[in-house]
């Protein structure tokens, strides 16, 4: 919601302060809500930064980074200022209450896949023992994942 590139590139920064320069960064990627598609188009992108905190500290510093940003609670899968995901972390397979790493449903959304294969293709999934680019070719997700391009 609000000024989505504005506040992808304000949570860059937070994320930035925090862990430090990105070892890689995607494109910003225009794609169709998931989950409700009767809502506007999300901007996502995927960054890898390496970090030597564990995965709940990081999860903390996370929801803070998206508070900053301006993210209010609302419905599940609904439109919001910022939506920060934990994908992987490392070769760790965590599933906690409030965290589960690989993200549980990272290998069915083209939204993660795309940038996901642009910065790291053949990073494997320590779950499913398969890389980035494979899991985006059995993807049966269809919905819109282009490059967006900033009006």
């Amino acid at each position: 919601m609000g000024d989505r590139h504005d506040h992808l590139q304000k949570a860059m920064q937070l994320l930035e302060n925090e862990f430090g320069h990105p070892l890689n960064i995607s494109k910003i990627y225009q794609t169709a809500a998931w989950g409700q598609n009767n809502q506007p188009d999300f901007l996502n992108m995927a960054a890898i930064f390496n970090c030597n905190k564990v995965p709940s500290e990081v999860l903390i510093i996370v929801k803070k980074i998206e508070e900053l940003v301006g993210r209010k609670q609302r419905q599940h899968w609904h439109e919001r200022e910022i939506d920060i995901d934990i994908i992987f972390y490392g070769n760790n397979i965590i599933d906690l209450p409030n965290l589960i790493i690989p993200h549980a449903l990272m290998q069915e959304r083209r939204f993660v896949l795309v940038p996901l294969n642009e910065i790291c293709p053949e990073y494997i999934h320590p779950v499913f023992n398969k890389n980035v680019s494979q899991l985006l070719m059995e993807c049966q997700d269809n919905l819109k994942v282009e490059e967006w391009r900033q009006q």
